[in-house]
């Protein structure tokens, strides 16, 4: 039977376009097959990202509302217009998190959430996505939307704290890796508007190096379109501070049977 479909891994700091024509160069056979990815990616996300070959395109919207599972991470602390590292930073002294009250808020949150799209995301609003209306300094012109999800599971796996120095040298090696943004179409958002962003990251280690943050490690099981980002602020929230995603890795695509607890008849996963 021919293949339909192909799990590949998408990197941090690639686009999903990127890591498709990676794909695409290692299968000569595939150089003039249509190829379409199904469900995006941030680009300081990795994980496993689904292709659709051939005909299979012309299906891609029966592959929308598949269920994602994740392991992401959260810096208490820290917040940013993106909601993870690749955003215009704020930030207040190391707030104290403990492991009950992170696991009190992991069950407070399974079950239906009602989460802000992330102002830096391609939800459109009025025909134009929200980053547009963010980088162009108009969001105050319209309301943001809220995404309805169901958080089948979150399960909190490891408190661990990182000096403010460590985490300046983690968000430099990962926004190091993303490709520099010439194209004209893309200037409004200057390269990812990388110049200011490092500049509030260094402006963080210098007020903060020597301070110790803490770091939640969770794993997530959502229905599509489920924003990491806008769960770790909400995590953030629920423990009366602020937050951002320090790292999101989505590990498996599919069905999930709520009632066996588990991934069902169809699901896709991608361990590098």
């Amino acid at each position: 039977m021919k293949t339909r479909t192909a799990t590949i891994y998408k990197a941090v700091g690639e686009t999903p376009l990127i890591a498709l024509e990676k794909f695409r160069a290692t299968k000569p056979h595939l150089k003039d097959t249509p190829i379409a990815y199904a469900g995006r990616l941030d680009p300081m996300a990795s994980g496993a990202l689904l292709l659709l070959l051939g005909d299979e395109c012309k299906k891609q919207t029966e592959y929308h509302a598949l269920d994602k599972q994740y392991e992401f991470s959260t810096v208490f602390g820290i917040s940013s217009d993106t909601g993870d590292i690749l955003g215009r930073l704020q930030y207040t002294a190391p707030p104290t998190v403990t492991v009950n009250n992170l696991h009190q808020t992991c069950r407070r949150l399974q079950g239906d959430v009602a989460l802000a799209y992330p102002h830096f995301s391609s939800k459109t609003v009025q025909g134009k996505p929200l980053h547009v209306w963010t980088l162009e300094g108009r969001l105050d012109e319209i309301e943001i939307p809220i995404r309805h999800s169901h958080v089948y599971n979150l399960r909190l796996l490891k408190l661990e704290s990182y000096t403010g120095e460590e985490l300046y040298k983690r968000a430099l090696k990962r926004i190091d890796q993303l490709p520099t943004v010439t194209a004209p179409s893309k200037a409004l958002g200057e390269d990812f508007r990388r110049v200011a962003v490092l500049r509030d990251w260094a402006a963080f280690w210098t007020a903060h190096s020597q301070d110790e943050y803490p770091v939640a490690t969770f794993t997530c099981t959502a229905t599509s379109g489920t924003y990491m980002r806008s769960l770790a602020e909400q995590i953030a929230a629920s423990n009366n501070t602020i937050g951002l995603a320090h790292h999101i890795h989505r590990t498996i695509l599919g069905h999930y049977r709520h009632l066996y607890g588990r991934f069902g008849y169809w699901t896709t996963r991608y361990r590098p």
